[in-house]
């Protein structure tokens, strides 16, 4: 997954500007209580990334 489909999977859940304000703000444990920001500027791959923000949101199982 590239940054750009993970931050495209984000917009269609959060909105354009919520998705951005929640990956700055947004501390997940599944990335070791990094934000989505923190862990991208880390280098953590985007499926990983979009994994712990899949289960962050409780989003369905279709969306994984």
């Amino acid at each position: 997954m590239r940054e750009a489909d993970l931050r495209a999977r984000l917009e269609t859940h959060l909105g354009p500007a919520y998705s951005l304000m929640w990956a700055d703000t947004v501390v997940l444990a599944g990335l070791d209580h990094r934000t989505v920001s923190q862990a991208l500027a880390s280098g953590v791959p985007c499926k990983r990334i979009w994994h712990a923000a899949w289960e962050a949101l409780e989003l369905p199982a279709r969306e994984r």
